[in-house]
């Protein structure tokens, strides 16, 4: 065997021991481990090797140029859940299996993604929102053939207040259109009560995370005129911050709703006085109420909050009280050693003193 084929079997091997690593056996055709796959390495290994259901992969595969929105939409997803609740008893963990993933590995949230909680809500409702975003994005970064800016905001305005609209406005109709299509998975293709309750909860919490989009697309303008005088602005549509987005679904969670388990021709509320007041579509569901995340559970993945670093007086979600449950926090002090009071000194280098401070850290009994 030649020196050149022996490196292509090489790089193979490797790229096949990334995909291991990255998308055990246990994904379970979870097209969220995309969000944490390393840069470029999807792209590597094509829609068919990729932990995608059989729909994905057909999609994937007529539509390849879409795959690194789809690796982003899912990071951006992971990583607004992980921020919104950084302080909290649930923190949005990944999973161990995620990163050293052992045979038969969970998903990459764990229990949560398929318990019925507030947190499953969440989960579906970002990572939805993730994917309509990043789509959206590379659209109005002409990153792709298919779509570009929305056209329907290429004319048109109001010339007695003296706008009209130009620019490239977001088309987000096209990003809510493929996050649909990506991750929408028809009811009447499931078996048994319980899964279609549950997947009735997902897709409703699907839409609300791309409602959540829609609703906070702003409108940007610039000015024209002689000296900056504004006699005439092009205005066009704009996503918001996916921080802003996330803020948003973060409200809605903990606004929830919890439904009843049974489906009849409509979701409905649980609670007897409330099955008359409609579900609106950016409401988030949930059917199970949730552990309190206090207590190591390894059945559930539950890993507990000893050892979590708290806030002593903080009267919020962080704070040792709440996040500790009760259980009391340890205080240890920790030694931070850092250059400071740096100055130039011609010529040419920078002299800087070795700052020592002390500081009180409290995690958790």
């Amino acid at each position: 065997m030649g020196r050149a084929a022996l490196l292509g079997l090489a790089r193979l091997c490797a790229l096949w021991a990334a995909l291991l690593v990255l998308f055990p056996c246990g994904a379970q055709g979870n097209w969220m481990w995309l969000g944490i796959a390393s840069f470029g390495i999807p792209e590597k290994l094509g829609c068919a090797n990729l932990p995608l259901n059989n729909r994905q992969k057909e999609l994937c595969k007529r539509k390849p140029y879409l795959l690194p929105s789809i690796r982003e939409g899912a990071r951006l997803g992971i990583q607004e859940c992980r921020s919104q609740f950084r302080h909290e008893r649930w923190n949005c963990m990944i999973t161990a299996a995620s990163t050293t993933a052992p045979t038969g590995a969970s998903p990459l949230f764990g229990y949560e993604l398929s318990s019925g909680t507030k947190e499953t809500a969440f989960i579906y409702a970002v990572m939805a929102a993730g994917l309509v975003h990043s789509v959206t994005r590379s659209c109005s970064a002409v990153n792709m053939t298919e779509c570009s800016c929305d056209a329907t905001l290429q004319n048109g305005g109001s010339a007695s207040e003296g706008w009209h609209w130009g620019g490239c406005s977001d088309d987000v109709q096209y990003g809510m259109w493929f996050s649909r299509k990506f991750l929408d998975f028809p009811i009447k293709n499931t078996t048994g009560k319980e899964n279609k309750v549950l997947l009735a909860m997902n897709l409703h919490n699907n839409e609300a995370g791309r409602q959540a989009v829609a609703k906070l697309m702003s409108v940007d303008c610039r000015c024209h005129g002689v000296s900056g005088s504004c006699a005439v602005k092009t205005c066009w549509k704009t996503m918001s911050s996916f921080e802003k987005i996330g803020h948003l679904l973060k409200d809605k969670y903990e606004n929830s709703i919890q439904i009843s388990d049974k489906i009849k021709r409509k979701m409905r509320r649980r609670e007897k006085d409330q099955k008359k007041i409609p579900i609106h579509k950016d409401d988030l569901l949930y059917v199970n109420k949730s552990p309190n995340y206090c207590v190591e559970d390894k059945k559930l993945g539950i890993p507990g909050t000893q050892g979590r670093e708290c806030n002593r007086t903080s009267e919020g979600a962080d704070g040792c009280n709440l996040l500790c449950c009760g259980r009391g926090y340890n205080t240890h002090v920790v030694r931070h050693v850092e250059r400071c009071e740096c100055k130039f000194i011609w010529c040419c280098y920078v002299r800087c003193r070795r700052c020592e401070s002390m500081t009180d850290v409290h995690t958790c009994k």
